[in-house]
């Protein structure tokens, strides 16, 4: 199937699209804030440059959008394009493998690792959002290595 908008649409409209700052990674990070919970952003000298970094904790937290990383399980924001399957296959396994490798190279280096999905995040109820900073308060607080928010399906928003 052909795509409908021209090659060089089709570009500008990926352009837009942010790999940091996104709107789910600024929701938790001014839920967290006003919680009095101080982070550091996108540190560099660690693999996968993580959204959020909290050394007190030794501790990162990665906000990963469902669609770019392939977020399984029954979650509604995960639906794979049914046009250029081949591509989207091919873009998103690789999106999946690194960051896998990203997770693993964090573990080996001592930090603990906590992932939330973007369906974890979007157009929840203060309340829901709240519940979700808990979760998160709770994780930074322990000693668990790794957690992971669960995920959302059509209708359980």
């Amino acid at each position: 199937m052909a795509d409908i908008v021209s090659p060089s649409a089709r570009s500008a409209m990926m352009s837009k699209i942010r790999s940091g700052n996104t709107a789910p990674e600024l929701t938790v990070r001014k839920l967290l804030f006003a919680r009095g919970i101080r982070y550091q952003l996108h540190r560099k000298d660690l693999p996968g440059k993580p959204d959020l970094v909290f050394p007190r904790f030794k501790a990162v937290i990665l906000i990963h959008g469902c669609f770019w990383h392939m977020h399984g399980n029954g979650c509604y924001l995960s639906k794979r394009p049914s046009s250029n399957t081949e591509f989207w296959d091919t873009k998103l396994g690789k999106n999946k493998e690194r960051d896998k490798r990203v997770v693993e190279q964090l573990l080996s280096m001592g930090w603990r690792v906590c992932t939330v999905w973007e369906c974890a995040v979007r157009a929840k109820k203060p309340e829901q959002l709240a519940g979700l900073v808990d979760i998160i308060y709770s994780w930074l607080h322990s000693d668990e290595q790794q957690f992971e928010t669960e995920a959302v399906q059509k209708g359980s928003k």
